[in-house]
């Protein structure tokens, strides 16, 4: 984490973007298989969870940084202690983690970045389906217990924050949830985003940080996620927001990151087929 790149991360061509090339730099471009950061004590890696090459990038950036600790979505508590007390890898290790219980994507998307996070101490910071359907029932706040003023989670949003959130939610869900849902569904993503704030901070506690964390981009950005919470808790403390996106063409100025990656993206079927199902 020794350079300081461009404002803008940019993978230039197909080719480079399917390598897993290095981003366009100030100075002199990292190696393929190392990406150096910005200094931050929590470092917030995006993703579009099944593009592999978001994972590849990930993987490139933990061994450019050299994180005292990895924070991940994906797994769970019980999950991080399995992987730290296992030898085991590929799908063996899929195996061991129940991935294919997980409801995430191919465990071999995701293999590079776990097996550059092994180096390090590894959180999980799932949120169990309990606990979401306590938010349903009696909102974020109340779920998440006696810090929740600490993380903000006490004030409402402002009213164009929550409309536009809601707008966010039925699209994404193909507008095929009823709208009496969508505060709800907003609600559960701002505890999810507390929780995960709350395991980051303990992360950064227990080792000193550097902390990376592996989550999806719309936990990662600034005026929605992950930093409202950090910010809420610790002020004091340092976060850097790297966005992965997929689409062609520079983003503008107000991307809701620090810095991001733009890619191609990957290849899938249509997501809202199930919905017409």
């Amino acid at each position: 984490m020794r350079r300081n790149p461009a404002r803008f991360i940019a993978f230039w061509s197909s080719l480079l973007v399917l390598a897993g090339a290095a981003a366009a730099f100030e100075g002199t471009p990292p190696p393929v298989d190392s990406i150096d950061l910005p200094d931050a004590q929590i470092v917030l890696l995006g993703e579009v969870h099944d593009n592999g090459a978001h994972h590849d990038r990930q993987a490139a950036a933990l061994k450019g940084m050299e994180p005292a600790a990895v924070v991940f979505e994906m797994l769970t508590p019980a999950q991080a202690d399995v992987l730290a007390d296992s030898p085991l890898s590929g799908e063996a290790l899929a195996e061991a983690l129940d991935w294919d219980g997980s409801g995430w994507p191919d465990f071999s998307l995701y293999e590079p970045v776990i097996e550059a996070a092994r180096a390090t101490r590894v959180y999980g910071m799932a949120v169990p389906r309990a606990d979401l359907g306590a938010v349903f029932d009696g909102g974020a706040a109340a779920a998440f217990g006696p810090e929740a003023a600490r993380f903000g989670l006490d004030q409402p949003l402002p009213d164009d924050e929550q409309a536009a959130r809601e707008e966010a939610q039925f699209a994404a869900h193909c507008e095929a949830l009823p709208r009496e849902m969508l505060p709800g569904m907003v609600e559960a993503q701002r505890f999810r985003d507390a929780v995960f704030a709350r395991t980051i901070l303990q992360a950064l506690v227990d080792t000193g940080g550097p902390v990376a964390v592996i989550a999806g981009n719309g936990h990662v950005r600034k005026d929605w996620g992950i930093p409202v919470y950090l910010s809420h808790a610790a002020p004091e403390v340092t976060v850097l927001s790297v966005g992965q996106v997929e689409r062609q063409g520079r983003l503008p100025d107000d991307a809701p990151y620090d810095l991001w990656i733009l890619s191609a993206p990957a290849e899938r079927d249509d997501p809202c087929a199930v919905f017409a199902r």
